[in-house]
C-alpha cells in the first residue's frame, strides 16, 4: 500500500467525521429559528414515514417562528403529533392552515446545558480523529513490515499526525463558534 493512499484513506474518514460535527452542531439549537430544527423528524405518510419538510413547506418567518405549511390540510395533526412524540422541546400550535413552532429565548441555565452539550459532540469527534491516526499509523507499522521503507513509513506516521492536528484544529473553530452563537444572548 502506497503512503499516499493511507493518508487519502484516513483524510476521507477524518472528512466524515468533521460533517457528522457540523450536523450534530447545526441540530442544537441556539435559541434561533431554523428549518434544521426539524431534521430527523417523520411523519407517518400514507402508511410510510416520510420527513416532515416532505410533506410540507418549512420557513423560518422571523428569529423565534418555525411555520410548517402543510401541502395536505389533513396533514396538520400527524405533523403536529411528530412533532411531540420527537420530544424537541416545542410545544406545535396550529390554526388549521399551518403549524406554528414560538422558539422560547433561552435561559443562562439552558445556555449552559447546551455548551456541555456541544462540548461532548466535539470531544467525540476529537476522539474519532485519533481513532482514524491510530487506524493509518498501523497501517504504515504493516506496511513497512511488508517491504515500506522505514523512512517512508516514519514521513507517513508524521503526516498522518500532522492531518489529526489540523481536523482537531477544525474541531475547535466548529466548538468556538457554535459556542458563541450559544451564549450570545
Amino acid at each position: 500500500m502506497e503512503p499516499k493512499e493511507i493518508l487519502d484513506a484516513a483524510q476521507g474518514k477524518m472528512d466524515k467525521v468533521i460533517a457528522h460535527l457540523v450536523e450534530a452542531l447545526a441540530a442544537v439549537r441556539a435559541g434561533k429559528a431554523s428549518t434544521n430544527l426539524l431534521n430527523g423528524i417523520s411523519v407517518d405518510y400514507y402508511g410510510a414515514p416520510t420527513p416532515v419538510s416532505q410533506v410540507a413547506s418549512v420557513t423560518v418567518p422571523d428569529a423565534r417562528t418555525v411555520l410548517i405549511q402543510p401541502w395536505e390540510k389533513n396533514m396538520i395533526a400527524p405533523i403536529e403529533k411528530a412533532i411531540l412524540v420527537a420530544n424537541i422541546g416545542l410545544t406545535p400550535s396550529n390554526n388549521g392552515e399551518h403549524i406554528r413552532l414560538n422558539i422560547p429565548p433561552l435561559t443562562e441555565e439552558r445556555r449552559k446545558e447546551l455548551v456541555k452539550q456541544i462540548k461532548a459532540d466535539a470531544e467525540s469527534a476529537r476522539v474519532g480523529l485519533r481513532s482514524i491516526r491510530r487506524d493509518a499509523v498501523e497501517a504504515f507499522k504493516k506496511a513497512q513490515k511488508d517491504g515500506m521503507p522505514e523512512d517512508v513509513a516514519k514521513d507517513g506516521e508524521d503526516s498522518a499526525q500532522k492531518l489529526t492536528d489540523k481536523f482537531g484544529k477544525k474541531v475547535d473553530e466548529l466548538f468556538a463558534a457554535k459556542e458563541a452563537e450559544i451564549m450570545t444572548v
